[in-house]
């Protein structure tokens, strides 16, 4: 089991409490903390990433029994997903209580609350003893972290202290839930599938204005260069006239070239929706800096398995208008 030595979480809970940033492995991606409680060193969060004011951020606990200090009100059906999926890779949005600040919530009067399973991000939480709120550890908009590199690599010297729990085991964000007004709903798909959530509270709510939520901009989890996603015939073809016009070409499919090429970068990420999913933002990334004119994807199964990952790629390509009706199917 990962975990970090006693030295390393007292600094890093002193940083959190000199209202300074920590980032901390989750078992989804890394986390760019900052104490819930201290609206300057959320805002602090907001100018590392240059994330938009009114983008809520997501508050971390290490137990359901704090969920007072920070929601108004937990319904039936939250209770219900909290007890099967938690501690795991699932954020609630509930009710927020009144004395959460705006920084925190984007101004809505609802809280993203999640209580995260990685051993140090537990540890971490323990000894803080409160919440903490914690975006991923990037730019706005861009690919998530999995590693600490890419961490150091994207926010450089912005942040002193990150604690290193090796690869994030999930690799991508939270699945997130909301369930204000009688309602449940699925806000964003992630590796707890709308299937098992059905399983715990039965039919899911559609239509009507959702709250926002962390990744639902229309282009977010982007590399630098332009993606597409290409259907898995095409992808020699669309290859094929970017490389006539001697120009440099990446692709991510699940399977091998049929011919290779020079100057064409390509990874064959497989078939199993897990390791896609944990090595996604790390191809990404190696993609982004084969310094090509356009990264080719190639289309995933429609099955919901692969929904988050869909979702993600759509919103990577700029294309990511309803990414739920996959993880419908």
């Amino acid at each position: 089991m990962v975990r970090a030595s006693q030295t390393e979480i007292e600094k890093a809970v002193e940083t959190l409490r000199a209202g300074d940033l920590v980032v901390f492995p989750t078992e989804t991606v890394y986390g760019l903390g900052a104490n819930a409680s201290n609206p300057a060193a959320v805002r602090k969060i907001f100018e590392v990433k240059g994330r938009p004011a009114d983008h809520p951020v997501i508050v971390h606990l290490d137990n359901q029994r704090y969920l007072h200090r920070w929601v108004a009100d937990v319904p039936e059906m939250a209770q219900r997903l909290a007890s099967m999926f938690w501690p795991g890779p699932l954020t609630l949005i509930l009710p927020k209580a009144d004395n959460v600040n705006d920084i925190v919530t984007g101004g809505q009067n609802s809280i993203g609350i999640r209580i995260p399973s990685h051993p140090i991000a537990l540890q971490l939480l323990t000894a803080f003893g409160g919440g903490i709120a914690a975006p991923s550890a990037n730019r706005y908009g861009r690919l998530s972290p999995t590693k600490p590199e890419h961490v150091r690599d994207e926010l450089g010297e912005a942040v002193e202290v990150i604690l290193d729990g090796g690869d994030s085991p999930i690799g991508l964000e939270s699945t997130i839930v909301s369930c204000l007004n009688n309602e449940v709903r699925l806000l964003r798909p992630g590796f707890i599938t709308r299937s098992q959530i059905e399983q715990v509270v039965g039919g899911l709510a559609s239509g009507g204005e959702p709250p926002r939520a962390p990744g639902d901009r229309v282009q977010h989890y982007a590399p630098s260069t332009p993606l597409e996603i290409v259907a898995s015939d095409e992808l020699e073809v669309k290859a094929g006239e970017i490389l006539d016009r001697e120009e440099k070409v990446a692709v991510l499919a699940m399977r091998p070239p049929l011919h290779t090429k020079r100057y064409m970068t390509w990874i064959n990420a497989g078939k199993k929706p897990d390791a896609y999913a944990h090595n996604l933002y790390n191809n990404l990334r190696t993609l982004d800096r084969a310094q090509c004119v356009r990264i080719l994807v190639q289309e995933l199964p429609q099955d919901e398995r692969w929904a988050a990952i869909l979702d993600r790629l759509q919103r990577a390509s700029g294309l990511g208008e309803d990414p739920l009706e996959l993880s419908a199917s």
